[in-house]
């Protein structure tokens, strides 16, 4: 069964492990959890991504943002999350919902399957009329895996392709 869970600490060895394993910087998501050691993660960094889901604590500049882990079984396979409003800059930039497949688990469906369950939470989290996403302009498996969920390109430049899911 393929669920989003939010970051807890009862999973923290395997959101941990998940985080280690993912790169600081792939594809436009970026990860600063990778370099943690456990003890770091689990006292410092998941008690303040509990804190900023609930917007305690947020630094400067910074919206609230939950992170939903993909499950498939007792297996973590991809990380969506999702900030719950936007400043100018995410609306020019990272959007609404950002995302990442473990490489192991890539072009096994679960992008499209957690990006459906992740606007699901969007639309009770959101108060646009329009979830903002971007991908990386040489990304298409991501621009097919957001257009497959409804999304359209509303723009794009050089680098990004803009894309937004009307709900």
């Amino acid at each position: 069964m393929i669920y989003l869970k939010e970051a807890n600490v009862e999973n923290a060895e395997k959101e941990y492990q998940f985080l280690k394993d993912t790169p600081a910087s792939e594809n436009g998501f970026e990860n600063r959890y990778c370099d943690f050691s456990y003890e770091d993660f689990k006292n410092l960094a998941l008690p303040e991504i509990i804190k900023f889901s609930k917007g305690i604590d947020l630094r400067k500049g910074h919206v609230p943002q939950t992170l939903y882990f993909l499950w498939d079984g007792d297996n973590i396979v991809g990380l969506f999350k999702i900030r719950h409003y936007l400043t100018e800059s995410l609306k020019n930039g990272a959007g609404h919902i950002g995302y990442g497949i473990n490489k192991k688990y890539r072009g096994e469906g679960y992008a499209t399957k957690g990006l459906a369950l992740a606007i699901e939470k969007a639309k009770g989290i959101i108060k646009e009329n329009e979830i903002y996403m971007s991908v990386d302009i040489d990304n298409a498996a991501s621009l097919k895996v957001q257009l497959k969920n409804a999304a359209y390109i509303h723009h794009s430049d050089e680098n990004e392709h803009y894309t937004r899911i009307k709900i």
